[in-house]
């Protein structure tokens, strides 16, 4: 039986901005904190002791993601899983995300509508409650998604980076040099003859390597394992975007102590889970002699080195993503 043919979709600039709208805000959620949500000029999101955790991230087509590797569903649940993790770095439950988007007029209707169903299953979950309060669209020649994330301490004090002492326990949760592993399989198999990234080709190598290219196109980081951090007494925390060495030192600076990670706790290719950006894993100290709770897993130590990385005792390359500078690992 022949399929029908699916209509094109209208493009952003043809519909203008009421009704684009119109098609995109029935696929969120609000979520359960929000008190007022899209609809007046601004939302009213609760915050139950009076403090709220806020950050916001940027992704930008070119430096952050290709269009044709990514399909609408995974820009949405990556903006979204990016920004959730930041909330969870601090140790608070995510409530609600600010989402703008500047496209070019041309961009078909249907891969906003993509995005926002990205970010409403990832909402889903990876921080159920949590919802979509509102945003902006504009017009741009670069397709751009701007997330501003809020989230609850509930009653808790922040977990910082500058809270680990000598002798703590360095755990991470979450995946370790997967998503740099997917890049590169997306670079070596994902390309046309002239190097361009190719759509067809970047689907077979998923099919090939899901679990790979997932991780870089789709994260699944383990946002829920902030709040478990803090109440199991993390001293120190943050979100492992920019690679764990990379990020590792922030911590390593922020708290004045040094970090030693156990090269047979990071799998058979360490170098590349220090060095691989973008799994968006949780790095963390937790109190000499404790266990830390699941599903992190022990990783190093702290010692008195100030400000120094090493992997079993040896200084370690801290290099990994500068948006500036590109990719400082070798995968492109």
């Amino acid at each position: 039986m022949e399929q029908p043919t699916r209509e094109p979709s209208p493009t952003v600039g043809e519909l203008g901005e009421t009704a684009v709208l119109a098609r995109i805000l029935p696929r969120l959620e609000p979520g359960e904190a929000a008190l007022l949500g899209a609809g007046d000029d601004a939302a009213v999101v609760a915050a139950h002791d009076g403090r709220f955790v806020v950050t916001t991230d940027l992704m930008v087509h070119g430096p952050d993601f290709r269009l044709a590797w990514s399909r609408p569903h995974d820009l949405g649940w990556k903006a979204a899983a990016t920004n959730l993790t930041d909330v969870a770095a601090m140790g608070a439950r995510p409530t609600a995300l600010v989402v703008s988007i500047a496209a070019p007029p041309t961009t078909p209707v249907s891969l906003l509508e993509g995005i926002a169903d990205g970010l409403r299953d990832a909402l889903d979950a990876l921080a159920p409650g949590a919802g979509v309060v509102g945003g902006d669209l504009s017009a741009s020649s670069v397709l751009t998604i701007a997330v501003t994330a809020f989230g609850d301490l509930d009653g808790r004090r922040p977990v910082l980076r500058s809270g680990a002492r000598p002798g703590d326990v360095l755990a991470h949760a979450g995946a370790r040099g997967d998503a740099a592993r997917g890049l590169k399989v997306l670079f070596a198999e994902a390309r046309d003859a002239d190097g361009e990234p190719d759509a067809d080709l970047a689907d077979a190598a998923r099919t090939r390597h899901p679990l790979l290219v997932g991780a870089q196109l789709a994260p699944s980081p383990p946002v829920s394992a902030g709040v478990v951090a803090a109440t199991s007494g993390a001293t120190a925390m943050l979100d492992v975007s920019d690679g764990l060495a990379r990020d590792a030192r922030r911590l390593a600076e922020a708290s004045a102590v040094g970090l030693d990670f156990h090269a047979g706790a990071l799998g058979p290719d360490p170098l590349t889970a220090m060095a691989g950006a973008e799994d968006h894993g949780l790095l963390a100290t937790f109190p000499a002699g404790t266990t830390p709770p699941e599903p992190f897993e022990v990783v190093g130590v702290v010692n008195g080195d100030a400000g120094r990385l090493t992997l079993d005792g040896e200084p370690v390359d801290t290099s990994g993503w500068d948006p500036y500078s590109g990719w400082d690992g070798g995968t492109g």
